[in-house]
């Protein structure tokens, strides 16, 4: 079996699920070849597990800090590029193609006639999910952006719909250091992230971003992004202070991490994703950088752990088996095997 897979790759949350997904999909001997948009080709990093992975322009979106740029987004946005790059997207030799929500493979998969698979959380807002307020606009990107024939949205609790859990590696540690503080907020502007944490002496601080700045404070130790560094970052701190994104969340509630989430003003999946944080009790939100609502969440123990399944592998047996119908049952058969864990 031959799949073409494309993954939008404006941030590290899609990469970070293909990452998982390639694993398994390699485990079960399937020939797979990647494609990532969204980002230019030099910024992509500790990409050797996708091979001879592609890369195109495709659609993103342009943010400064925290918030979405409506004038950038639409000056980035190339339409006559993006119609050059789905039609010579050639996927005749491909029996299926995969979009993690990557716009140019699923219409280049709908041009062409190819069945085409969705994965992803953007897909589980075709259901009835913790959302806040209403945006028409954005509803419509999350239903045109990348079509899918068939698709399995994730999420991090079922709400009562036909979703799955998170993609995310299951051999999860929950070792801990006290005090120890992952910060994630590569939308922000970097200086004024240390300056927000400086007051906090009695606590560490690992800052990743795409550009750190030099830190002139012991307690605060900014990295450029590398996904072993930031791994192991992730794996033995306290908590994690970051935006909203699905993936970064999912890893850290099954590794029992503590979160304080500020989403992307402009962003509705973001701001979902707080919701549901906060209603879940996985997590806490700030809806701007308040060094108030940082203090309280420092002095806060308190958090979850959510084991999840081999969501992974779980997709790619039924992919195996000719991707039928799921019965309700099977999709319960899922959940069912999820544990949470109070710490």
């Amino acid at each position: 079996m031959k799949i073409f897979y494309g993954v939008q790759g404006t941030g590290n949350g899609h990469i970070t699920r293909a990452r998982v997904m390639a694993k398994a999909l390699y485990a079960a001997g399937i020939e797979v070849t990647f494609q990532f948009t969204g980002r230019p080709a030099d910024k992509y990093f500790d990409m050797e597990i996708f091979k001879d992975y592609q890369t195109k322009a495709g659609l993103t979106f342009s943010i400064d800090k925290g918030k979405i740029n409506l004038c950038k987004t639409v000056f980035a946005a190339n339409p006559i590029r993006f119609i050059k790059e789905v039609n010579s997207l050639d996927l005749s030799n491909y029996d299926l193609v995969i979009t993690d929500f990557e716009p140019i493979t699923a219409w280049a998969a709908k041009k062409q006639k190819k069945p085409t698979l969705g994965i992803g959380h953007q897909y589980a807002f075709q259901y009835d999910i913790p959302r806040q307020g209403k945006d028409f606009a954005a509803e419509q990107v999350m239903k045109y952006f990348a079509p899918a024939d068939k698709s399995i949205g994730l999420h991090w609790h079922h709400f009562g719909q036909p979703i799955f859990p998170p993609v995310i590696e299951t051999n999860a540690s929950t070792q801990k250091i006290d005090n120890k503080i992952l910060v994630y907020l590569p939308f922000e502007d970097s200086q004024d992230v240390i300056d927000l944490l400086a007051p906090f002496v009695d606590f560490t601080f690992h800052v990743y971003s795409p550009e750190p700045v030099p830190s002139k404070f012991d307690h605060i130790i900014c990295y450029p992004l590398s996904r072993e560094g930031f791994q192991q970052n992730l794996s033995d701190c306290e908590g994690i202070i970051s935006n909203s994104g699905f993936e970064l969340a999912s890893e850290s509630v099954q590794l029992g991490k503590k979160i304080l989430a500020k989403p992307i003003h402009g962003q509705m999946e973001q701001h979902a994703n707080a919701a549901a944080l906060e209603q879940l009790g996985y997590g806490q939100v700030m809806q701007d950088l308040d060094a108030n609502i940082i203090e309280r969440w420092l002095q806060d123990a308190s958090a979850v752990r959510v084991i999840y399944p081999d969501t992974a592998k779980v997709i790619v047996d039924w992919i195996q088996n000719g991707m039928p119908d799921m019965t309700s049952e099977f999709i319960a058969g899922v959940w069912n095997t999820v544990k949470v864990e109070q710490i």
